[in-house]
């Protein structure tokens, strides 16, 4: 049997290398081919091309990358030809994989498609639950609120847990990290953690930058650290190094320790905010789009939260700072309220995860529920 997986990010690339870890445990056997990165690629999965190009964001960005999109699916289904797998799963990354399925679909009508992660329908353009359900044959969803949306459109759908739930955060040590930074251990902290995509580099760090200079003013014994993701580090590193206060650089391999660590966080929307929800640490969120780009998606936004455990709590535990609102007085005011309240970080801390237990936190391994699923459809035989 050969399955393939289809990854376009780097968030997708680590679900693809979970997932693929879980079904070589079931299946020995199992030929896995696909697209994807390096995460993917230590479990043997190579990609015919750098999925680095297509992490793109936003209706004006998505239409400047559009041929470069457009070249890849085409990429993609060749791949998929030559291949010729029993099953693809289509891993996040909405815009790329669904044309990817459409096109599968056109050329390899009895190949099963799954899609991993389903688009956030009850955040925004409900209509994609059906254009998903008359792509693929299958969806493996992150959340229980998830389902519905989908199954009421004739698609089958199976909630696998959202792998962020499950995060490792064992070896975390944030008396180590304090003291290797010489932060006291009573020391206010506060994390900051600018995204993942270029463009959130480029239209949150000068905002963050500004609130955290009105911050510190405030409280000149503020120590601040700040988190360089993997795909953006240089990036991130150049431009905090030319901040005119002390900024400890935080790698990938002291997230989460940082994150303990932590008094405050202030992040941009995204994965992180329950990394830092399981880590304990009250947060402040902001997000910031293309002027043009949020004026033409804006119309689409239907939740009333852009934080996945406020959408499952149905209230603002954590502070949301979107578009206009993302300004560095509002950052500053509301990370400087945690800040100066022991109280309310607790408050926060708690009803954070509360809610993280809406959400499933105690369930099984994402990866071998995802497994077991693909596995299933994939032998269940040819589409009906």
């Amino acid at each position: 049997m050969k399955i393939m997986l289809v990854a376009a990010e780097a968030s997708g690339d680590a679900l693809g290398a979970g997932l693929a870890r879980a079904l070589r445990a079931r299946r020995p056997d199992l030929a896995l081919v696909g697209v994807g990165g390096p995460k993917m690629a230590a479990e043997g999965i190579v990609s015919p091309f750098d999925i680095a190009e297509l992490s793109v964001l936003g209706w004006i960005e998505g239409l400047r990358a559009y041929g470069r999109v457009k070249a890849r699916v085409a990429d993609t289904v060749a791949f998929a030809v030559r291949e010729r797998p029993e099953a693809v799963v289509l891993i996040d990354s909405w815009g790329f994989t669904i044309r990817v399925a459409k096109a599968i679909r056109a050329v390899l009508p009895d190949v099963r498609l799954i899609k991993y992660v389903g688009p956030q329908v009850w955040a925004s353009r409900p209509g994609r639950a059906k254009t998903l359900a008359g792509a693929v044959d299958h969806l493996l969803a992150l959340y229980a609120f998830d389902a519905p949306w989908f199954e009421k459109e004739g698609l089958p759908t199976t909630v696998v847990g959202s792998q962020a739930l499950h995060v490792d955060m064992s070896g975390a040590d944030p008396a180590r990290f304090r003291a290797a930074r010489g932060v006291a251990a009573d020391a206010p902290l506060l994390l900051v953690l600018p995204g993942s995509r270029p463009s959130e580099i480029r239209l949150m760090t000068p905002v963050y930058e500004a609130a955290v200079a009105r911050l510190k003013a405030e409280r000149p014994g503020l120590a601040v650290a700040v988190v360089a993701a993997g795909t953006v580090a240089e990036d991130v590193a150049a431009r905090v190094a030319a901040w005119p206060f002390r900024a400890h650089l935080v790698s990938e391999a002291d997230k989460y320790s940082a994150m303990k660590a932590a008094t405050v966080a202030l992040a941009t929307s995204g994965t992180v905010s329950t990394e830092l929800a399981l880590a304990g640490a009250p947060m402040v969120i902001g997000y910031r789009f293309q002027p043009l780009s949020y004026a033409i998606m804006k119309p689409f936004f239907t939740g009333k939260y852009a934080t996945l455990f406020n959408h499952a709590a149905d209230a603002e535990i954590a502070r949301e700072l979107i578009q206009k609102d993302a300004t560095p007085e509002r950052f500053a005011a509301e990370v400087g309220r945690l800040l100066d309240d022991p109280a309310a970080r607790a408050d926060q801390a708690a009803r954070q995860t509360a809610a993280l237990d809406l959400m499933g936190r105690e369930g099984r391994d994402p990866s071998e529920i995802a497994a077991e699923a693909v596995l299933a459809v994939t032998t269940a035989g040819s589409r009906a």
